[in-house]
């Protein structure tokens, strides 16, 4: 028997106001795997991606459709949405520490969502944190210094840190290396190959080489709409769709 994916989309819609901007997007994203979403700006990627941690709840956003993940039934009011986005993570496109320490960043999330954790148990998790992110090294004799004053990359780092105390299924990416020079591009992008496995990530990127580098699928978006999915090689290679081609070839538009 096949193992449930860890996000299940089915006939995904949503409008902003009168404007449609999903459109019946269907897939599944499986347990594990770094799954790329690409296409021009304004193609859906960055709302499709917002959907699956509720951060598109607006008065003025109207959503239809089906989405399962981590256990949880996205779409239905009773969700506790406090509970899915401790375990759906998501990490932003610039890096946006809280003012306070370093411990303190990395703790946030527990001390908020597991307020009786132990104080041992809390420095486990915090140490385990910045170990998976690869800055324990770097940082263990400073974590009483504020987060803010860390270089770009490694506020980045510690913003993935801050979640993974929580024990996540999965974590989204938005664009998270748009702020970043190429040296901190690359120390990300093997910081996410290092998760692969143990943390089921999306993420948003218009850096086709990007992409390219990191996604084990890769699915093509283009007004609202999913025009294609596929492993990585081989919807660079050899896309099925015209739309696809004319897009990774800079032929678009």
């Amino acid at each position: 028997m096949n193992e449930a994916p860890a996000v299940r989309i089915r006939g995904l819609s949503l409008w902003y106001g009168a404007f449609r901007a999903l459109e019946h997007v269907t897939m599944d994203v499986h347990r594990g795997e770094i799954m790329g979403l690409i296409g021009p700006s304004g193609c859906g990627k960055s709302t499709l991606l917002r959907c699956l941690n509720r951060l598109n709840d607006q008065p003025y956003v109207r959503i239809e459709g089906d989405l399962t993940i981590a256990g949880y039934d996205v779409m239905s009011p009773t969700t506790d949405t406090l509970a899915l986005r401790r375990d759906v993570g998501m990490v932003f496109q610039r890096p946006n520490p809280l003012p306070i320490s370093i411990r303190d960043n990395v703790l946030f999330g527990l001390r908020l969502h597991a307020p009786k954790t132990s104080k041992a148990e809390q420095e486990a998790r915090m140490e385990g944190a910045l170990r998976e992110v690869m800055l324990w090294d770097d940082l263990k004799d400073r974590l009483h210094h504020d987060g803010e004053s860390l270089s770009l990359e490694a506020r980045q780092k510690l913003c993935i840190a801050r979640l993974l105390p929580l024990k996540p299924t999965v974590l989204l990416f938005d664009e998270p290396c748009s702020a970043l020079d190429p040296a901190g591009t690359a120390a990300v992008e093997e910081l996410m190959r290092t998760l692969r496995g143990t943390y089921t990530q999306v993420v948003v990127t218009h850096n086709m080489q990007q992409a390219r580098r990191i996604s084990d699928r890769c699915a093509f978006m283009l007004m609202g709409e999913l025009v294609e999915l596929d492993d990585t090689a081989q919807l660079f290679t050899h896309p099925s769709d015209e739309r696809t081609a004319r897009y990774i070839e800079g032929r678009f538009g």
